[in-house]
C-alpha cells in the first residue's frame, strides 16, 4: 500500500508537471499574438476566487477582495489572465501557511513607471512567512523553488510564476514582488489600460 500510495503520488506530480509544461509552450507560442478581446477584470478575479474557495476552507483561510468601484476592462485573452489570478491567489493561499489571509484588490495608476503608461495593478498579498529578498530576482524562473521540498509536498511543480510571466509579457504587462521575512508577500500584476 505504501509502494502504491508512492507512486500514485508521483504519478500525479508528473502528470502537473506535463501539463505545467504543455500550457508553457502554448503560452510561448502566442507570445508574439497580441490579445483582442475586451474583458472585465473584476469578472476574471471574481472567478477566480470563487473556484479556489475549497482550497481556503481547506487550509483555513480566507480570501478578501476589495473590488474596483467601476467596471474595468482589459484586452486580454480570458483563460490566460484566469490562470495569472488563479496561480497567484492559490499560491499566497498554499506558501501562506494554514489560516492566512489572503487580500486581492484591483486599482489604477496614472502611469506606471515601467510601462510610461496608464495601468491597473491588481495586487494578491498573504499574511505568510514572506520571502527572503535573495530569492525575489529568480521567482519567475523555471523550475526555482525556494523550498524545492515544501514545494513538491505542495504539488508545486516550480513552472507556475514562469507562466505567470511569460503571459503577462504577452499582454504587455509585468509582475512586481515585494515581500520581507515574517511580513508576508505581495505579487501584483500590472496591465496597461486600453
Amino acid at each position: 500500500d505504501r509502494f502504491l500510495n508512492i507512486m500514485a503520488s508521483e504519478a500525479s506530480r508528473m502528470n502537473r508537471l506535463v501539463g505545467d509544461l504543455l500550457s508553457l509552450s502554448r503560452v510561448e507560442e502566442d507570445a508574439r499574438m497580441r490579445p483582442t478581446t475586451p474583458l472585465d477584470i473584476d469578472a476574471l478575479i471574481r472567478s477566480a476566487i470563487r473556484n479556489l474557495s475549497t482550497v481556503a476552507e481547506e487550509n483555513g483561510g480566507q480570501i478578501l477582495y476589495a473590488a474596483p468601484e467601476m467596471p474595468n476592462l482589459i484586452t486580454a485573452d480570458s483563460d490566460q489572465m484566469m490562470q495569472v489570478f488563479t496561480n497567484l491567489i492559490e499560491n499566497a493561499l498554499k506558501y501562506g501557511g494554514q489560516g492566512t489571509v489572503v487580500k486581492v484588490s484591483c486599482s489604477e495608476t496614472r502611469r506606471d513607471t515601467v510601462l510610461a503608461q496608464p495601468a491597473f495593478l491588481i495586487s494578491v498579498t498573504d499574511n505568510g512567512p514572506g520571502i527572503d529578498p535573495i530569492h525575489i530576482p529568480r521567482l519567475t524562473e523555471r523550475f526555482y523553488r525556494i523550498d524545492s521540498h515544501r514545494s513538491r509536498e505542495m504539488g508545486g511543480t516550480g513552472l507556475g510564476l514562469a507562466i505567470v510571466k511569460h503571459i503577462l509579457n504577452r499582454h504587455r504587462g509585468r509582475l512586481k514582488v515585494e515581500s520581507t521575512l515574517d511580513g508576508g508577500s505581495t505579487f501584483t500584476v500590472i496591465l496597461p489600460k486600453n
